[in-house]
């Protein structure tokens, strides 16, 4: 909360109206890019990875051993300060070059300001929360644009370096493959209840540091491990996430919800009342492509659902290996074995109580 002509406002409130921090609906989104026809650029040769794919960035080769990643990510205010907002910002920027096998080099910041309506020194603190957690990355933030704009947004576009022959997709998962998760979901939830005031402080600095904390190790252990299917789990939920992995590798997957690693305060904001638009709009898409064992607690199965920001990364690798976990374990990753993968109809997610 900052002070502006002798008034409190505070952050949050001010996308109260927008929408969350989520991306659109995955839906509206498909039906969108569905009616461009060929006006999305399909991989070919050198691009890699292009719209088309569906994955978490694009990839340009630029020769054997290097590929330019390419993505960038913005949203309205989450929590109420600037700086931890900066910071939040960034590393979901950052999250998807990790979700791709790569590393961030360079990056601009992304900004929409109600110039008249709050300081700019509070700005100059959501973009020194940004470099900070940039900074932390080895990743230099170079400048960026700013437009006017009555509800404040932050984010950034970001370039990164990975190996061409050593990328993770969302079109390599197989047949017996285990899921594993590297942070705890809850974010959507939680960061509602912080717009509302419903969110008591534990709870909101248990969620900031999951948001802000990169992905970075976990993208490391999992190229040292082999690993070639990963997403990282953002706006349209664990379960959104894994669908599309699922149907672009023409498989099916199991999740375990008991073994879903829960954020502190997650179901309590649930139990409150506290569900966010991009939450319940992956409830209604998946509906058909996701079904939910009756003994699966109501409150748990929407928190599958829930839309997530600067989340973990989801990985798949062979079931009979526990190497990566152990190494993920060893590296201090939080991560967790959460499902399954199983020939069965493209796409489709079973979420269960337990194995």
């Amino acid at each position: 909360m900052s002070a502006v002509a002798g008034r409190t406002v505070r952050l949050t409130s001010l996308s109260r109206g927008a929408g969350c921090a989520c991306k659109l609906p995955l839906a509206k989104l498909e039906s969108m890019f569905a009616s461009l026809g060929g006006g999305l650029q399909a991989a070919s040769g050198d691009l890699l990875i292009g719209a088309l794919e569906g994955d978490d960035a694009a990839v340009l080769r630029l020769d054997d051993e290097r590929a330019l990643v390419l993505t960038t990510d913005f949203f309205t205010p989450i929590v109420d300060d600037p700086f931890d907002w900066g910071r939040i910002a960034a590393a979901n920027a950052l999250s998807d070059v990790y979700a791709m096998g790569g590393k961030p080099l360079i990056a601009v910041n992304l900004t929409a300001w109600p110039g008249e309506d709050l300081p700019m020194e509070m700005l100059a603190d959501v973009l020194r929360g940004g470099a900070e957690v940039a900074s932390g990355a080895g990743c230099f933030v170079v400048g960026g644009h700013t437009i006017d704009d009555p509800i404040p947004k932050y984010g950034m576009a970001v370039v990164g370096l990975a190996h061409p022959d050593r990328l993770f997709s969302i079109d390599r998962v197989a047949p017996g493959d285990q899921l594993i998760l590297t942070k705890s979901i809850g974010t959507g939830v939680i960061s509602t209840a912080i717009k509302n005031e419903g969110a008591d402080p534990d709870t909101v600095r248990a969620a900031i540091e999951s948001m802000t904390t990169l992905n970075a190790n976990a993208a490391e252990v999992a190229l040292a491990a082999g690993v070639c299917a990963a997403t990282d789990v953002t706006g349209f939920s664990l379960v959104g996430h894994l669908h599309r992995m699922l149907r672009a590798s023409g498989v099916a997957g199991t999740v375990y919800a008991n073994s879903v690693p829960l954020l502190p305060g997650a179901l309590a904001a649930i139990g409150d009342g506290f569900v966010p638009g991009g939450t319940r709009a992956n409830m209604s898409h998946l509906a058909d492509f996701v079904d939910v064992d009756p003994d699966v607690p109501a409150d748990l199965a929407v928190l599958m659902h829930d839309a997530q920001t600067s989340g973990g990364l989801l990985l798949a690798t062979p079931g009979d290996d526990p190497r990566l976990f152990d190494a993920l374990v060893r590296a201090g990753v939080p991560a967790a074995r959460v499902g399954t993968v199983a020939e069965g109809q493209p796409g489709r997610v079973t979420v269960r109580a337990s194995e």
